[in-house]
């Protein structure tokens, strides 16, 4: 039975890949952009199927995403299937990250306090924010015969746990969507929706090949026993079966996924 699927920050990435791996399943994708609606758009035409649209929104603005879910719903009929992956990103063209530095000792008080709102803004607040909307749907909606109620998969990441010293809020928001993830896992199991998390480790992207290509490469890899680090497809093939019909009693696990890179 085809699905309907809402994946955030689906123009690049580890997103774009998510909704490739949902649409090859047979299900109708809605793929979620903040601006990026070109690349957003080249992604949907590589998508097989039909049914499968383009949605911008900035998940940082509270007031833009029940929008967002009304024309995801006018897309798809009804959302099944929520991936919560968009995260907050900025060009660093010297480090490889994309992710707002902010390390205390060279971080100003104004630039710190601006770093933490926007961030948390999109990681941690757009998600729930979104989630309940998501959510207040599948509840009223009735879904497919044989389909659950609904499922969440929130892309978390391995920072949330060892530490992320150069971007603290970015480990911080990532270890309150764990922490969100476990609290809606309990509060929505009574309705068969299940909410799962994933906490990558180091992924091979676009974003951060300049890192993976330059002097720190080797290191990056070495994080791992097995010498390389995550593909996007890897991520995404293990989000999909999360969200899959069997793997139900899954719900509440945050799943550690850094090939042995870091173990708690």
């Amino acid at each position: 039975m085809s699905r309907g699927v809402l994946v955030t920050g689906a123009s690049r990435g580890v997103g774009a890949e998510v909704a490739k791996v949902f649409a090859a399943g047979g299900d109708r994708v809605v793929l979620h952009c903040r601006g990026a609606v070109d690349k957003a758009e080249a992604v949907r035409r590589e998508l097989p199927g039909e049914g499968h649209a383009v949605v911008a929104a900035d998940l940082g603005d509270a007031d833009a995403i029940p929008s967002l879910v009304e024309e995801s719903v006018a897309a798809l009929g009804r959302i099944d299937v929520l991936v919560n992956n968009a995260a907050l990103f900025v060009d660093d063209p010297v480090a490889g990250s994309r992710r707002i530095g902010h390390p205390l000792a060279e971080t100003s008080y104004e630039d710190w306090v601006a770093a933490w709102r926007r961030t948390l803004a999109v990681n941690l607040e757009g998600a729930a924010h979104l989630t309940w909307c998501v959510a207040r749907q599948m509840l009223d909606t009735d879904p497919a015969e044989g389909v659950r109620r609904g499922a969440i998969v929130n892309v978390g990441s391995r920072g949330a746990y060892r530490g992320e010293p150069d971007v603290s809020a970015y480990g911080a928001s990532k270890a309150g969507l764990h922490a969100f993830g476990q609290s809606m896992a309990v509060s929505l199991a009574p309705h068969d929706i299940t909410v799962t998390s994933i906490a990558p480790g180091f992924i091979a992207t676009d974003m951060v090949a300049q890192g993976l290509d330059g002097p720190g490469g080797d290191a990056i890899r070495a994080q791992s026993p097995f010498g390389r680090v995550a593909t996007a497809d890897e991520v995404a093939a293990a989000i999909h079966w999360l969200a899959a019909p069997g793997s139900g009693w899954s719900s509440g696990a945050v799943l550690d996924f850094n090939g042995a890179s870091y173990l708690r």
